[in-house]
């Protein structure tokens, strides 16, 4: 059974990317959503194996997000996306209970890496 993925980012070009990397590697994209609040809701709707999510955001951030899902599943598996220089930001969304990172613009085999090694 192919693994269920969330992809949340505000921009649709980026989940396009997103998308278009996990269906051609064989995950199944059971949803998305364009800001943290709404990932939230997608979340509690769809439980996914696997989320992807853009840390800056409108509405609610990346690392606001990750946080709501980890107290509605302690064993949430939250990959962040980050753009370059968000260091600070990615140190605090690992300390928030994130399994890994990966940088925009994104590379297809950094992207399925880091979700084979989330996933186990």
């Amino acid at each position: 059974m192919a693994n269920r993925i969330l992809i949340v980012d505000d921009a649709a070009f980026m989940r396009m990317m997103i998308r278009d990397i996990l269906s051609k590697n064989g995950y199944e994209v059971v949803g998305e959503a364009q800001d943290g609040a709404q990932a939230v809701e997608k979340y509690k709707e769809l439980k996914p194996d696997l989320t992807t999510m853009d840390i800056t955001m409108p509405e609610m951030d990346g690392i606001s997000a990750l946080k709501e899902i980890k107290k509605l599943d302690g064993n949430a598996k939250v990959i962040m996306c980050s753009a370059m220089g968000q260091q600070a930001m990615v140190i605090d969304a690992i300390q928030a209970g994130a399994k890994d990172f990966i940088v925009k613009p994104f590379q297809a085999d950094r992207v399925i890496e880091a979700i084979k090694k989330t996933l186990g």
